[in-house]
């Protein structure tokens, strides 16, 4: 009886894994298409293309089906069991859309600060959030809620003002004047 027993639970975490493996990739694939989408839109067609590999590293794969949640990044699953993310330690160090990978210290005996980054990565940044918005809600995404998650966060960030500034601006834009506008703006405006 134990060893039924044994045999079913790991033969249930197989098949949990199995699932979550799948539902891992299907949310990484169907994100990365999203960015890929929107960077090509406003005419980054190399960050489109390279956004986001690291997320199929066995250090960040290995945790998104571990924590696998479908409607959440893993990340703050992890985060929560182990106190770190060891998968977003990873991913924010070697993606530069991110403002993460941006925060040092400015001078000697000066405090951390955000660095300002180059507009091009403060745009994928924006493709980004649009994206994740767009993965995680479905169905509910409003063109708002990249907005929404900004302010949740904001008063957080390690993040130069003009960094800041602008990913806020291109936000708010999305969410006033909708997606069709906004990208046609940064492309022709913000990346000239």
């Amino acid at each position: 009886m134990d060893i039924e027993h044994n045999e079913n639970i790991n033969t249930d975490n197989i098949k949990k894994l199995l699932e979550n493996a799948k539902g891992h990739l299907k949310t990484i694939n169907a994100h990365k298409l999203l960015v890929m989408k929107h960077c090509f839109r406003v005419g980054l067609y190399k960050q489109g293309l390279m956004h986001d590999l690291s997320k199929y590293t066995p250090t960040e794969f290995i945790t998104g089906i571990r924590y696998f949640q479908g409607d959440k990044s893993p990340n703050a699953a992890e985060r929560e069991d182990k106190g770190l993310s060891e998968a977003w330690l990873h991913h924010k160090g070697r993606n530069k859309h991110h403002y993460e990978y941006w925060i040092d210290y400015p001078g000697r005996g000066q405090d951390i600060a955000g660095m300002k980054m180059p507009v091009k990565y403060v745009v994928e940044m924006f493709c980004d959030r649009v994206a994740a918005c767009k993965v995680y809600n479905k169905d509910k995404y409003t063109d708002s809620d990249a907005l929404n998650y900004y302010y949740r966060g904001r008063e957080h960030y390690v993040i130069h003002p003009e960094s800041d500034r602008l990913l806020h601006f291109m936000l708010k834009m999305l969410s006033e004047k909708g997606e069709d506008y906004t990208f046609e703006y940064i492309r022709r405006k913000i990346l000239k």
